[in-house]
């Protein structure tokens, strides 16, 4: 059975990235709109952080755990459901005027989209913590947090998929502001499309502690799902906002990409 405390310590961490999310309307508290250049910087950014974790971290870890046998199914899996969410978007218009004044029946269809959408980044931080308190985690594979072992896999993809979530929530904080929505109503919105992840990294964890043989397919589904949002997301975010920049805003996302990338290197040494 998976203990219930460290369900809840997971369902804590995915909370914590939703909440990360609300800190991108922050800074519309003190300024009334952030420049194209800098918009193009935070989309590299995550996208630097995003990719490096896959890579040194998701992939890295279900190698570890067996043949890539089940990790390719696993991240062929991942690029689907991301496949799809796009699809079902495209076909939805979910414009944050929409959060404003929908009824009860259209929050319940806008939260649908948005489990969708947010779901593999929650994937990601679930399955990140597939070795939670288990007493064989080493001192240079874990870190004790209030009394329990997490692996340091897990630290490095909360922080990573927070950090993700700031420059997204900013994203959600552009047009709400346009339409005079107050700070404090834009940073719950950031927060509510959020909201997802809690619930995808709870899930996630529990499939892949009660089936330890398939984490290698775990950490390949979410870490084809973060690879496929990126080039299909948040590339396309960061240029379209450097669309009227000097090289199409080019430079500014490559010069996020590389800090991204940077940041996330001790991770390959985990």
């Amino acid at each position: 059975m998976v203990a219930v405390e460290n369900v809840a310590f997971v369902f804590v961490a995915g909370l914590l990235t939703a909440l990360a999310t609300g800190l991108g309307a922050i800074p519309f508290f003190l300024v009334d709109e952030f420049s194209d250049r800098w918009n193009v910087l935070l989309w590299g950014l995550a996208s630097g952080i995003m990719v490096a974790a896959s890579l040194f971290g998701l992939v890295r870890e279900g190698l570890a755990y067996g043949s890539p046998v089940l990790m390719v199914p696993g991240i062929l899996a991942g690029v689907a459901l991301v496949a799809v969410a796009h699809e079902l978007l495209d076909d939805f218009d979910q414009s944050p005027k929409q959060f404003e004044q929908a009824d009860f029946t259209k929050l319940l269809l806008i939260l649908g989209i948005l489990t969708v959408h947010s779901f593999p980044e929650g994937v990601a931080v679930g399955v990140s913590f597939a070795e939670l308190g288990l007493e064989s985690a080493t001192p240079e594979s874990a870190v004790g947090i209030l009394g329990v072992s997490v692996p340091l896999l897990a630290v490095f993809m909360t922080i990573a998929i927070s950090i993700h979530n700031v420059p997204e929530g900013t994203a959600i904080a552009i047009p709400l502001r346009s339409l005079g929505v107050s700070e404090w109503k834009m940073v719950w919105w950031a927060v509510f499309s959020s909201l997802p992840q809690p619930v995808g990294a709870v899930i996630a964890y529990y499939f892949v502690t009660l089936a330890k043989a398939f984490l290698p397919f775990g950490f390949g589904f979410a870490a084809g799902a973060m690879v496929y949002l990126v080039l299909t997301e948040f590339v396309p975010e960061a240029l379209e906002y450097g669309d009227g920049l000097p090289g199409g805003g080019k430079r500014e996302l490559l010069a996020g990409v590389a800090v991204g990338v940077l940041a996330m290197v001790p991770l390959a040494f985990v």
